[in-house]
């Protein structure tokens, strides 16, 4: 693509975490991935930069001089990023947290020992571990500096840099481009004013102005979490000069727009709204799908869209050819250079050339070959890793994604119970053997969806175990789910669960991934799901589910959920069975909590779409008793899967956010 970029992020001692389950419960353990040198990890010594926090704000010589209470170091860290064949490398730049002060002495000989070393356990801590619980006050503290540490390095660095070559900031805008991912770097924002006013010189205005010309912003959700908003007490205390500039922000956009609502703004509410400061200070907002760009101009953002009608545009995500179908799987690439021809992987487009060959029997024989290679694979895997024994000939039904609610890995598990009933009151039936394998991990705070992860290995257990069912069921929960277990499993799946509900989903890309691994899709009208839809038509996609309007209006009726499971006796079967603790012997109520939001108050509403479900999946059932027809429905997906390259979605960002012509 020939794309000049930098990527900038924390360079954290422990990953996310590893995952293991005791006793069908998700236990949390360090991911310590520093442990063995990386020879293409190249230290910088002189990309070093003072972050600050905290302290106080004068007034000297009619400017604002900020003196921190805290101070960091931040030390980089590159890792070249190879493009295709070698033609072009980008950075990665991984920013750590040094002490200013290994040791404070004075503090220490007055036998003041911890405070003595605090400077080195700040630092330490910024850096230690990625997305620390934020349910204390101390935890959003320290996510808040974090954000804060990553976004101010990477601005020095990035004005550093420009500075070697050009002299007027001004110009900045004609030079570089940055992009906020999602809110957590929303405070790019007033910390560029802060450069390039405190540091440079630049009067406000044209500070305000260089900032927005330079900034997009990517909304990656519309779940709350992901829109922060900060107490302006802990903001004010962290941050006591940007709290400025943002208060500044936002009385500027006031009267600039003053048709603004009264209720629209950065600060409101003793709150520091980080999605509006993120809009207001880009010049560029997108969403990741056609549905969610629509979304976040209608519900997330619409008073900010009527007043800049032009602002949001939309930019559908993508995944790389190169690693999710040339790299991670070999049998099917094979097959595809041998029908089309090399060089698909740098146009994907191309894979459209695939669709007159499926109505060739022999190239449905070999795709379903090739298939079966990854599926036999696949098999020996789990039964290495999970102590699961099953067999290559079984529908592999695949839901792997962290563990959400609004990702409904409880709708697949009920649907799970409900079929082992079905297959227990006719076990001679013509049932498709099927093989449901789960891979995600929780939040370690979020206890509903660790909930959920441990009624599916209680399901697990027992299903597993049954002789009645034997392999017509089989449920597989391989720990610590990760890319590499990833290249695993989508190449050897046959149907892609995508079944969130409607209007939670931004986009998702493990959609499209299976999708280009010849995966058809179970899935609702949400996220990317909808324009996948579009490209390989109803007839090799089942559908199922309420809309995202639908979705408003049942959530209107109070009584929904119950009205919904008293509809559905086969729902009422599954939960009473949950509820007498039929999976869970040992703590029979092990799960009443569950059981009652679901009767409750249901908010994904699992119930409301069960009954579609159960309906979609018997459709799948249907198609895969039919070899040829699941073969076609299969190739269909991955020569219809040209427009899910990443390709696209970065040529897109290119002219659209960034105006970078390709340097190739």
């Amino acid at each position: 693509l020939g794309c000049p970029a930098y990527g900038y992020g924390i360079r954290y001692e422990h990953g996310l975490f590893r995952q293991r389950f005791e006793g069908g419960q998700q236990v949390e353990a360090p991911e310590d991935w520093l442990n063995h040198p990386d020879p293409w990890e190249f230290a910088r010594p002189e990309a070093a930069y003072t972050i600050g926090f905290k302290g106080s704000v004068a007034t000297e010589g009619g400017r604002e001089v900020w003196s921190p209470g805290e101070t960091v170091i931040a030390s980089a860290q590159d890792t070249p990023v190879v493009g295709w064949q070698g033609k072009w490398a980008n950075t990665l730049r991984l920013w750590a947290a040094k002490p200013t002060t290994m040791f404070d002495l004075a503090r220490f000989n007055r036998g003041d020992y911890a405070a003595a070393a605090e400077p080195e356990a700040l630092a330490r801590t910024l850096s230690r571990v990625l997305y620390p619980d934020d349910t204390t006050y101390q935890g959003k503290e320290l996510r808040l500096k974090q954000e804060f540490f990553l976004t101010s390095a990477a601005l020095q660095d990035i004005l550093r840099r420009y500075l070697v070559s050009h002299s007027d900031l001004r110009a900045l805008p004609a030079h570089v481009a940055i992009q906020m991912n999602d809110t957590h770097p929303a405070i790019a924002g007033p910390e560029l004013i802060r450069l390039l006013c405190d540091v440079h010189g630049l009067p406000f205005d044209e500070a305000l102005e260089t900032a927005r010309a330079c900034l997009g912003y990517t909304n990656h959700t519309l779940l709350p979490e992901a829109l922060e908003r900060w107490a302006t007490f802990t903001f004010g205390t962290v941050l006591p000069r940007h709290m400025q500039i943002v208060e500044r922000i936002d009385a500027w956009h006031g009267r600039t727009y003053p048709t603004r609502p009264s209720h629209v703004g950065i600060v409101k509410q003793h709150e520091v709204r980080m999605g509006e400061l993120a809009f207001i200070m880009a010049h560029k907002v997108n969403g990741v799908s056609a549905l969610h760009s629509d979304l976040v101009k209608q519900n997330l953002f619409p008073e900010l869209h009527a007043l800049h009608p032009d602002r949001i545009i939309n930019q559908t995500n993508g995944v790389t050819p190169r690693r999710w179908l040339k790299m991670c799987n070999r049998p099917l690439a094979g097959l595809i250079t041998q029908t089309i021809g090399a060089g698909w992987e740098a146009d994907l487009d191309r894979l459209q050339d695939l669709a007159p060959q499926i109505k060739d029997a022999g190239f449905r024989a070999e795709f379903g070959a090739a298939k079966r290679l990854n599926k036999v694979a696949l098999a020996g895997w789990l039964a290495r890793d999970c102590g699961v024994s099953v067999s290559p000939d079984a529908l592999f039904d695949v839901q792997i994604k962290r563990l959400h609610e609004y990702k409904r890995q409880l709708l697949n598990i009920l649907e799970t119970i409900a079929r082992w009933n079905a297959i227990r009151k006719n076990p001679t039936g013509p049932w498709v053997p099927r093989v449901k394998i789960f891979g995600g991990k929780s939040a370690p705070g979020y206890g509903v969806a660790k909930e959920i992860i441990h009624l599916i290995n209680d399901v697990a257990t027992v299903i597993n175990a049954d002789p009645v069912t034997g392999d017509l069921l089989k449920v597989v929960y391989p720990a610590n789910y990760n890319v590499s277990m990833a290249e695993r499993l989508i190449p050897a799946a046959d149907l892609s669960e995508q079944i969130s509900t409607a209007g939670k989903e931004a986009s998702g890309t493990g959609n499209m991934k299976f999708m280009l691994n010849g995966a058809p899709t179970i899935g609702t009208l949400d996220g990317a799901n909808v324009e996948i839809l579009h490209e390989v038509g109803a007839e090799n996609f089942f559908l199922f589910g309420l809309t995202a309007t639908e979705v408003v209006r049942h959530r209107e009726d109070p009584d929904h959920a119950r009205k919904a499971i008293e509809a559905s006796p086969p729902l009422q079967d599954v939960l009473q069975m949950i509820a007498e603790g039929r999976f869970s012997r040992d703590q029979p109520d092990r799960y009443h909590g569950l059981v009652h939001r679901m009767w409750h108050s249901d908010y994904f509403l699992v119930a409301s779409d069960f009954d579609a479900y159960l309906a979609a999946q018997a459709h799948a059932d249907a198609a895969y008793r039919d070899p040829q027809r699941w073969l076609a429905m299969a190739a269909m997906n991955t020569a219809r899967s040209g427009f899910f390259s990443s390709d696209r979605t970065i040529r897109g960002y290119m002219k659209d956010v960034w105006s970078v012509t390709p340097a190739l």
